[in-house]
C-alpha cells in the first residue's frame, strides 16, 4: 500500500443521531458525523410508522388521485350514455369484431 494515498481511518469516530440524541462510536474515515435516523429511532426497526408530510406532498397526491378517479368515473358515465342498447349484451368476440370490420370496409369500397 502506498503511503499518504489513503484517507485516515478513525476506529472510534463519534456519530450523533439528531432523531433520538444517541451517540455512537463507529469506524470511519470522518472523525465525527451526524445522522438523521439511527437503528434506535428508525421506524423500520422500532415498528412505529411516522407519516412525514414534506410541504403537503401526501395531500397533493391524494387530491390528484381523487381527481383522476372522478375523471375516470365521469368519462365512463359519458361513454355509457352514448352507447347503443346493443352494448348491454356481452362484449363481441374477436372474430365478431373482425367480421364487422370486414363488412364496413366492403361497404366503403
Amino acid at each position: 500500500m502506498q503511503e499518504a494515498l489513503h484517507p485516515t481511518y478513525y476506529p472510534a469516530a463519534k456519530t450523533n443521531c439528531t432523531g433520538c440524541g444517541r451517540v455512537m462510536e463507529i469506524g470511519s474515515t470522518a472523525q465525527s458525523m451526524t445522522v438523521e435516523l439511527c437503528s434506535q429511532c428508525h421506524p423500520f426497526y422500532t415498528g412505529k410508522q411516522k407519516l412525514v408530510d414534506t410541504a403537503g406532498r401526501v395531500d397533493r397526491f391524494r387530491a390528484r388521485a381523487a381527481k383522476a378517479e372522478a375523471d375516470a368515473k365521469a368519462k365512463e358515465s359519458s361513454s355509457t350514455e352514448t352507447e347503443t342498447p346493443e352494448s348491454d349484451s356481452a362484449a363481441p368476440t374477436t372474430e365478431e369484431r373482425l367480421a364487422e370490420m370486414k363488412k364496413s370496409l366492403e361497404q366503403k369500397s
